[in-house]
């Protein structure tokens, strides 16, 4: 079982779900009873888009909150299976088994964790709470997740899809904002320290925050006890590292010798002062020539701890060297002349040569003499306590660095990987919170500070499919369809294969009437992904650009067969209704819409268009109303208000709503015909001029804005000018010419109030 298990996670981890499947079922039959076994079967089923089967077999130890794993399984299949309530019931069955669990840095290349935590399982609790019509008891979920793990970026998401007001400038703080932790904590959720960590020597760096997200100030409007927020499992302690090189040498036998001594390393601190020369003796020239400048000797009671052994390195010929500075050699080898020699006879002078040589055959001679005294020779010198290192020339003691020393440098190893750790932690929260900021500004309809927002990104995070995308439909919003078409063409060029937001590019494709390059999506949307619903919606869109409107109804009937729940495809289904003048049909594609999304403002909007094309005017202006709440930046939908208003006769309120239409959105050529028009029918006529003339300039060749502008000279009585706007009129629009002439000769007649 132990075998299959680790079969199983090898298969889950290379993405081989079919073997892992297979091999779970044998687990299964091996252990019929064991949960574990129970889990990993659900696990491979749902990973492989069989719902059904992954309830099945999580159902018995998951529905009960028995174990963890399959809890967690069972409800993300009730979530596919619309069966919210069984799977929120089975995660609270199981709450004492992942309250205050985090596996917060517990996941890397060679370790994993298949029991989720609780950000894990908050946010599952908060997605089928929103499937569930709870938002509130969602929101509490996300909010928790979020506070117990900022990188949940599902949590954020799901805060903003519900409407949630926040304060994202408190979220995502950086952790010089966060007080330092200690190493202790409540429960079992200690903080920031590992088991394999906790070494006696030095300090260890450490992250000095409990959480991204932790004490800092509620982010969140919602009230909610401080009881509740759990402190996450500790980020493991990097451990510091090993000095570069070692102190303790170990020679060719695995012992130390205590005749090694310090070789030059090009590091001026090792580097004992040069001893004043001496006069040689005769025949000691030949083995002197050869031994380094600077040596030391060590006394027995030195051993392979003693702080004081240095680093060393081999001599050229890969020797030891005696205590006197001269290389161990045997009778044959002094019989010939040492290389060294002759290389060292060609760099220097002869005179150079002579001197040293006599000084150093000078000390190796009597330091060879005090050996044999103390010690047999046996190839190894100065074992007895006697010989304590005397101070001669070459025969120094190198001194190591000090403890103290080392402990310092360790430390200052600890505080710059510290260091490091938390500029890049703090980096990657700076930028969660910017595309944050963004995300909920977009939620929000604040769309000036959503554009500007993801603009002011770095280059190499706007430039991504994910932020092109916010950025195009940050611009739909606000109905500049121009700088959205760049945004997704861009998009396209950088990852074809997309499917996500391709229904809003198709949608701005439709304002823009660009039928071709509409096509052309339809056709790469088909080609990658035919059983999208993204890709039935473009198509749809296609059709009801070339007002095929049936065509286009069966295409998003098609996208809403593919996802039940794609609220967009109901709301465009209820349009191409409406251009039917089906009504009945519209309201019924348009309550479905709300119903799967109470915050798409598009929905609400259809109920009021329906209702208003139906003549039931107070219907509309409450769904209108409804709408505007949602999104209070769509000057649309006060345009919409105020044509209701007005058609009620109450002429003020549609004023007050087309001049906070013209206040969110100056150029909106709609908006000012309709208060110029408004101002004309409460005798307002210096004001209603005042509009005309600056719609004149924005639409020149729009035969309306003309003939009101002759209707508005004639009620200041300026007939001159009256005559010359109904004569552009007229040219501009010949088939209204009935019209035009009648008011051309009624100009001396006093004005009727009519609704034009």
């Amino acid at each position: 079982a132990s075998q299959l298990r680790q079969l199983i996670y090898y298969h889950l981890d290379n993405d081989m779900l079919d073997n892992a499947n297979f091999l779970a079922g044998r687990l299964h039959a091996l252990e019929p009873r064991n949960a574990d076994a129970q889990h990993l079967l659900a696990l491979t089923y749902l990973r492989s888009r069989r719902p059904k089967a992954a309830y099945d077999f999580s159902h018995k130890s998951g529905a009960i909150g028995r174990h963890l794993g399959c809890a967690y399984v069972f409800a993300q299949a009730c979530s596919e299976l619309d069966r919210y309530s069984e799977g929120l019931a089975a995660l609270e069955a199981c709450k004492k088994l992942w309250v205050g669990k985090s596996d917060w840095n517990k996941h890397s290349e060679t370790s994993r964790r298949h029991t989720p935590d609780a950000p894990a399982v908050l946010t599952l609790l908060g997605r089928l709470y929103r499937a569930n019509g709870e938002p509130r008891k969602a929101g509490d979920c996300f909010i928790e997740a979020h506070k117990q793990n900022a990188f949940v970026w599902d949590a954020f998401e799901g805060l903003c899809t519900i409407g949630a007001d926040l304060k994202v400038g408190n979220m995502f703080r950086q952790m010089t904002d966060i007080p330092a932790s200690s190493e202790s904590g409540s429960g079992d959720t200690q903080v920031y320290v590992d088991e394999d960590s906790r070494q006696p020597l030095g300090p260890q760096p450490n992250f000095g925050v409990r959480h991204p997200t932790a004490s800092m100030d509620d982010p969140f409007t919602s009230s909610r006890p401080d009881s509740a927020l759990q402190d996450p499992e500790p980020l493991p302690k990097i451990k510091g590292k090993m000095a570069l090189s070692e102190w303790d040498t170990p020679t060719v036998h695995g012992s130390i010798l205590d005749d090694d001594i310090t070789m030059a390393e090009n590091q001026d601190d090792v580097f004992a002062p040069v001893a004043p020369s001496r006069r040689a003796r005769p025949g000691q020239q030949l083995e002197a020539s050869d031994r380094p400048r600077y040596g030391q000797n060590r006394g027995q009671s030195e051993g392979p701890d003693d702080p004081m052994h240095a680093p060393r390195k081999p001599s050229a010929q890969g020797q030891k060297r005696t205590i006197s500075g001269a290389a161990s050699q045997t009778s044959a080898d002094l019989s010939q002349p040492r290389r060294s020699n002759r290389l060292f006879t060609q760099s220097i002078t002869t005179r150079m040569t002579r001197s040293t040589a006599d000084t150093t055959a000078s000390v190796a001679g009597r330091a060879d003499r005090t050996a044999r005294t103390a010690k047999a020779a046996t190839g190894t010198k100065g074992r007895t306590g006697a010989v304590v290192g005397r101070v001669v020339s070459g025969n120094r003691k190198v001194m190591p660095p000090d403890e103290k020393e080392k402990e310092k440098e360790k430390r200052a190893m600890s505080r710059n990987s510290e260091r490091t750790e938390q500029q890049a932690m703090n980096s990657l929260l700076d930028n969660f919170r910017q595309l944050a900021v963004g995300s909920h500004a977009i939620a929000k309809f604040e769309l000036p500070e959503a554009i500007q927002t993801f603009r002011s990104l770095p280059s190499a995070q706007r430039e991504t499919p994910w932020v092109l995308a916010q950025l195009g439909k940050a611009y739909y919003e606000a109905a500049d369809y121009k700088a959205a078409e760049e945004c997704f063409s861009k998009l396209m060029k950088m990852q074809p294969s997309r499917i996500e937001d391709m229904e809003i590019y198709s949608t701005v494709l439709w304002h823009m009437k660009k039928e071709s390059t509409l096509s052309f999506l339809c056709r790469v949307l088909r080609d990658n992904h035919f059983d999208a619903p993204e890709t039935w919606v473009a198509v749809g869109n296609a059709f009801s650009l070339t007002r095929e409107h049936d065509s286009a109804i069966s295409a998003f009937k098609r996208a809403t067969q593919l996802d039940e729940k794609f609220a967009y495809a109901y709301t465009l289904m209820g349009h191409e209704y409406m251009a039917n003048e089906a009504f009945d049909s519209g309201l019924l594609a348009f309550r479905k819409a709300v119903a799967i999304d109470r915050r798409g403002y598009g929905g609400w909007y259809g109920l009021g268009k329906c209702y208003e094309r139906m003549g039931k005017l107070e219907d509309a202006e409450r769904h209108y109303q409804i709408a505007h709440k949602i999104n209070p930046s769509n000057s649309t939908l006060l345009v919409c208000i105020g044509v209701v208003m007005e058609r009620l006769r109450n002429k003020d309120a549609a004023l007050k709503n087309y001049a906070q239409a013209l206040e969110l959105a100056p150029q909106s050529a709609l908006a000012r015909f309709k208060k110029a028009r408004v101002l004309m029918h409460m005798k307002e006529y210096d004001s209603a001029f005042a509009e005309l003339e600056i719609l004149r300039d924005q639409a020149p060749d729009e035969a309306n804005v003309w003939f009101l502008l002759g209707k508005c000279c004639k009620g200041l009585n300026d007939k001159a000018g009256a005559l010359k706007a109904f004569t552009t009129a007229l040219n501009l629009d010949v088939k209204a010419a009935p019209f035009i002439k009648e008011a051309m000769e009624a100009l001396d007649e006093e004005d009727e109030e009519s609704d034009d």
